[in-house]
């Protein structure tokens, strides 16, 4: 998760003043100093920390709340609603619509990732169902066109660029002009990087929008360059009409907050946030998801999504099927392990678990993680369809763990740790045995049939002890509502 180091700092400061007996003014004070000098570190000005410390005391103020107040909802509910007001620039950006032509144009500082940001994008919409296609019109940096090939070749997205033209404003009108012909409803134009001192690209820039006419023009930022954002974004905003904002390599990074804060405070709201370099490291920035996620707190409506990507309505039944019969195989651990890997980073979504804070997966283990899976699933290429479909273990003998670690050029110990974690998941599979599935996904009649004393059984111990033991888990189906319910994360919900 972005911004962990912040996340963690806050969500401490908030399970401090939680674990104090009496909530008074000394605990609350402490309580947001501890989160002040979180959001200065993390490079967020000190105007906007300085007015979220008066506004939340204006709100809480602990005299005038009665005896049967909760104290501490009211504190946490505050400080929330109070990054959320420091992130939110107020206004929805362009959203382009499908079979529709619409013109992104990309804007940003030198280095700041655009060439790469503008492929992410493409990917993302080409996922959803768009048709994008991208322009090459950065003539100034030598190798720009043949990055975005790269990339878009990659992705399997259409390019326009040219070798031959040095005119920006001529490779941008004729690149535009032809995917419209083609039928391309995501025309994204990315252009040179440059500076707020550097007046004739700027200039070069108004000339490439007033040809283009875009629809919307989005100004990447690196997040790294923290409060200096604000200088350069107001620069680029004064020339061209800039629409959204676009914030990159977050990952790792724990002063992203003063670019997020500043660039928020041009007006111009942030709509994703490249969290990596891969394809696939790149999210939505929704202001409420997000910081749900800072504190701790969760983003089931992103969990979710994410689920219904890689499970698609009409294996739903099939997967819950499965799983009321309680029989888990080793195909049916690949099929899974598949799908997580297609769900993205692995921290990312575990960041959209209520209770668990980024920190969990400090950066590398992540990828440690992945080539895991990875490890497991090469294992797997190289057994049987006997294999793969017993459901007992003592199948696995000897002699045909030695051939699939030859088969997949892997020790044997290693066969046997993959082994070991089948039977760990076999394990919690099995308790779902005999649960009544509905039909047709309706996961409120499975939260009837499923208490939390049956489902604290089901989940590993650590994500139980995350979310703070049985008490918390009833709190948190009560929150989801029967239509997420917590058994969504198996592939149900509606």
């Amino acid at each position: 998760m972005v911004l962990a180091q912040l996340g963690g700092s806050i969500s401490r400061a908030l399970q401090q003043m939680s674990n104090a007996t009496v909530i008074d003014e000394k605990v609350l004070n402490e309580c947001l100093n501890e989160i002040t000098r979180a959001l200065l570190q993390s490079d967020v000005q000190f105007k906007l920390v300085r007015d979220m410390q008066t506004n939340i005391k204006k709100i809480v103020n602990l005299e005038d709340l009665a005896a049967g107040h909760n104290k501490r909802k009211i504190i946490q509910q505050a400080v929330f609603n109070e990054l959320c007001k420091m992130l939110d620039a107020g206004k929805p950006s362009f959203t382009p619509k499908k079979g529709k032509p619409s013109v992104v144009m990309f804007v940003g500082l030198q280095g700041s990732g655009k060439t790469t940001t503008c492929t992410k994008y493409a990917y993302y919409h080409q996922k959803k169902g768009w048709k994008p296609a991208l322009v090459c019109a950065d003539t100034f940096r030598a190798g720009a066109f043949d990055q975005l090939k790269q990339n878009a070749t990659k992705a399997k997205i259409p390019f326009y660029g040219s070798y031959m033209e040095s005119d920006p404003v001529k490779i941008a009108v004729d690149g535009v002009e032809r995917f419209k012909k083609e039928n391309c409803d995501l025309i994204i134009v990315d252009t040179s990087g440059r500076h707020k001192q550097e007046a004739a690209l700027f200039e070069e820039m108004r000339q490439v929008s007033e040809a283009t006419k875009p629809d919307l023009v989005i100004f990447v930022m690196d997040s790294s360059i923290g409060q200096a954002a604000f200088d350069q974004a107001q620069a680029f905003k004064q020339s061209v009409a800039v629409g959204a904002v676009i914030v990159t390599k977050m990952d790792g990074h724990a002063k992203g907050g003063g670019a997020l804060s500043a660039v928020a405070a041009t007006k111009s709201p942030v709509i994703f946030i490249g969290t990596g370099e891969h394809m696939d490291e790149f999210e939505v920035f929704d202001v409420k998801p997000f910081v749900s996620r800072l504190l701790g707190m969760g983003d089931w409506s992103g969990f979710m999504d994410k689920i219904h990507e890689v499970v698609p309505m009409d294996q739903q039944p099939e997967l819950l099927q499965k799983l009321s019969e309680g029989n888990f195989t080793l195909r049916i651990m690949y099929e899974q392990f598949q799908k997580l890997l297609k769900m993205g980073p692995i921290s990312q979504v575990f960041s959209m678990l209520p209770g668990f804070s980024a920190e969990l997966m400090p950066k590398g283990r992540e990828k440690e993680s992945q080539a895991k899976i990875k490890r497991y699933m090469t294992m797997m290429d190289s057994m049987t369809n006997e294999e793969l479909d017993s459901s007992n273990p003592k199948i696995m003998n000897e002699s045909r763990i030695m051939r699939i670690a030859r088969g997949a050029g892997r020790q044997v110990r290693e066969v046997m740790e993959m082994l070991e974690e089948y039977k760990r998941l076999a394990k919690i599979w099995s308790k779902m045995k005999g649960l009544k599935f509905p039909k047709k996904g309706d996961m409120s009649a499975l939260s009837r049939n499923m208490n939390a004393q049956q489902m604290g059984k089901v989940l590993p111990p650590q994500m139980l002890q995350q979310i703070g033991g049985m008490g918390g888990l009833q709190s948190l189906m009560k929150q989801m509502g029967s239509a997420k319910d917590m058994m969504g994360m198996f592939g149900g919900g509606n």
